[in-house]
């Protein structure tokens, strides 16, 4: 969602790396420049101007740290900021002392309401809680049995019946008390557009519930529409918080940069894919280091602990450390790689990662990936444990059992190669250097993580092999054979 920005703060580092002092009308150009690429985000204006008189204040109001190159101060500056504005810290969600706790949601047709409410069900599940879904949207066809699908993809129960959606609402919080559920979940009716009508049924269930949590639903997508949607509904309920959908899409993110400057209330999950677990709280910090091209580190560890099997990754990862790594353990890393999702999404975790290595990994599908796994399994046995061994005509056996080319068989054994000399640099500390001169805030980010990554999965530093994987796969017309010096010049055949 945040490319568009995060190139734009790209370029600014980059301008002001050669810079030895920030002066005042550096500062100026830098302000202006991050002034266009909040606009051109569809940030609020209002919001803006706060924005940019924080980080002027921030950057002239104290003593500039001397050890910080002129780029790096304006971007320590912004990333502050950018904090501040994101919300500050994430929700910490707290519990009623005496069950259930209940959670409104609310919101307009369209923004994705009804799965937001199974997602967090889901989530609130992963939590050791036993979530109950209301079902009280009994204006748009087929929506109850919308829920019921999902719910029963998450084994969660769903109370529901053809009646006044306030009734629906109160019953089903009794029938939640009386089955012992601690935290119930009510998906509420939307409409096209904000109406009295809507605004009275949503009230009236508010107070017919007493919710300790309202969230409101918007679409990421609607940019500012959504701003003033969160308004009326704020005058409405007393909002608690903000829950955005489609994080994921090409969108230019104004919602959720303007959602607390205007409405007052911060974002606090966000759904980034289509499956239900693809939903979490929101984290201000780690969505201001992915804006501003750092990485999100601990999200990548988050999404390795959910989906990896440790005991595979760590099995693996004793064999590379002690060089014995096959191409059975590289195939096994990268199908706990793909568990995780989609390498151009991970690659946007990763620190030090250029936008050309960004916008490479986005362009690897399934199919390239499928075409690697097509040639590792047309090998023998022996081939995978030993990848010396291939000669030429076993090069040819392979891409046509793979039903690839020659020319895609060498580049992946070049890539293994290579993928085992990256991992042992790995090994021993190697990190590459991050673009912008942002290295030195990366580096912050690293070890004020450290204690998070104790809790890493065994093996865990062996995802590399994965991400070498990835890379597209070449389709013929690759780089011509060489001679080298001192080798074997082996003559044409006669005709």
């Amino acid at each position: 969602m945040f490319d568009a920005l995060s190139e734009r703060f790209e370029r600014l580092s980059s301008s002001l790396r050669s810079r030895g002092r920030l002066s005042d009308a550096d500062l100026d150009e830098a302000l202006q420049e991050v002034r266009s690429a909040l606009l051109e985000a569809d940030v609020e204006l209002g919001v803006v101007r706060a924005f940019l008189d924080a980080v002027r204040e921030r950057l002239s109001g104290e003593a500039l740290n001397q050890s910080l190159t002129p780029g790096q101060q304006v971007i320590k500056a912004v990333h502050e900021q950018l904090v501040e504005v994101l919300g500050g810290s994430a929700l910490k969600v707290t519990y009623a002392s005496r069950p259930p706790t209940v959670v409104l949601l609310a919101g307009l047709q369209g923004a994705g309401k009804t799965t937001a409410s199974a997602k967090l069900a889901l989530w609130f599940k992963q939590q050791g809680r036993q979530p109950y879904l209301i079902a009280a949207d009994l204006q748009r066809p087929a929506a109850v049995e919308q829920l019921r699908v999902l719910a029963g993809q998450i084994g969660v129960d769903v109370f529901s019946e053809p009646s006044d959606p306030v009734d629906v609402a109160r019953k089903g919080l009794a029938e939640a008390t009386r089955l012992g559920r601690d935290v119930v979940i009510i998906d509420t009716a939307g409409r096209l557009s904000i109406d009295e009508a809507l605004m009275r049924e949503v009230r009236d269930i508010s107070d017919a519930t007493s919710p300790h949590y309202t969230f409101l639903v918007i679409d990421a997508v609607t940019g500012q529409d959504a701003v003033f949607t969160a308004r009326s509904f704020h005058e409405t309920l007393e909002l608690s918080g903000i829950i955005v959908t489609k994080l994921d899409y090409d969108a230019r993110g104004g919602a959720v940069l303007s959602a607390r400057g205007v409405v007052g209330r911060p974002v606090v999950f966000a759904s980034t894919g289509e499956k239900l677990a693809d939903f979490d709280l929101f984290h201000p910090d780690r969505m201001a280091s992915r804006i501003l091209g750092m990485g999100d580190v601990m999200t990548l560890i988050e999404q390795a602990e959910r989906t990896m099997d440790a005991s595979v990754v760590a099995e693996s990862a004793g064999r590379m450390m002690s060089g014995t790594f096959t191409l059975d353990d590289f195939m096994a890393q990268l199908n706990q790689v793909r568990k995780m999702g989609s390498l151009g999404g991970l690659m946007k975790l990763m620190p030090g990662v250029t936008k050309e290595m960004r916008n490479a990994a986005s362009n690897v599908d399934d199919g390239e990936l499928n075409k690697i796994e097509a040639i590792v399994r047309s090998m023998t046995p022996r081939e995978r444990r030993e990848p010396s061994v291939i000669d030429g005509s076993r090069r040819t056996r392979i891409a046509r059992g793979s039903g690839t080319t020659v020319n895609a068989v060498n580049q992946l054994l070049k890539q293994f190669a290579e993928m085992r000399k990256m991992m042992k640099q790995m090994s021993g500390g190697g990190m590459p250097n991050l673009p912008g001169g942002m290295g030195r805030m990366a580096g912050l980010a690293a070890r004020a993580s450290a204690q998070r990554s104790e809790q890493l999965p065994p093996g865990f530093e062996a995802l590399g092999a994965g991400m070498s994987a990835g890379a597209p796969v070449a389709r013929g017309g690759g780089g011509k054979n060489k001679k080298k010096k001192g080798g074997r010049v082996t003559p044409p055949k006669q005709r």
